[in-house]
């Protein structure tokens, strides 16, 4: 399975990814969805890039990043690849249960194009029939209203309100669980009948 679409692909993080990554871990204004409070080092980085597999069931989790497919010289300048213009991963892995949390970040100049919602949609897909996952599961703020649309224009639905779930600008904001389970694949029915 390809994890592309007409205007975007995922790739595995390279070493080459340093910089985005450490743009990304490093915004404070993500810190507020993500269990960080404090700025990772290029030395963590870089480490962490040497040594994570890129496979789901070795690292539990799976980070990809979501880049601009484009065709003649600036991809191959680029050694055939477009423009990264964020991360999405599948975090949380629960190989028991077959379920993982996603998160999508998306550089601020390239929000709001579509690219998020297309990315949201191809590792749905990835993660479903590739990876069999039973379940992707999504923890965002009451108040992100972006971030909502997102998930429900993708197939994912409100399950639960965690209230006072996530502190962010000296207060408790309450964080809304989607889910997106699964498309059921009934198994083909038997017309003869046995004797």
């Amino acid at each position: 399975m390809t994890l592309s679409s007409a205007h975007i692909q995922l790739r595995p993080l390279e070493p080459e990814d340093l910089d985005l990554m450490y743009q990304v871990e490093n915004n404070p204004e993500l810190w507020d969805v993500s269990n960080t409070s404090v700025p990772y080092s290029r030395y963590v980085l870089k480490q962490y890039l040497e040594h994570q597999q890129c496979d789901l069931y070795a690292d539990k989790q799976l980070r990809l990043v979501v880049e601009i497919r484009e065709d003649g010289t600036k991809t191959a300048e680029r050694g055939g690849r477009g423009q990264a213009i964020g991360m999405i991963d599948i975090t949380d892995y629960a190989p028991r249960h077959a379920r993982g949390e996603v998160g999508v970040v998306v550089l601020q100049a390239f929000r709001h194009q579509g690219y998020g919602k297309e990315a949201l949609r191809l590792l749905c897909g990835y993660a479903f029939s590739h990876l069999r996952l039973h379940q992707l599961v999504a923890h965002v703020a009451a108040d992100n209203a972006s971030a909502l649309q997102l998930f429900c224009s993708c197939g994912f639905k409100q399950t639960a309100s965690l209230r006072e779930w996530l502190y962010a600008d000296g207060s408790y904001k309450d964080a809304i669980v989607l889910q997106c389970f699964a498309p059921v694949k009934l198994a083909p029915t038997c017309s003869a009948r046995a004797k």
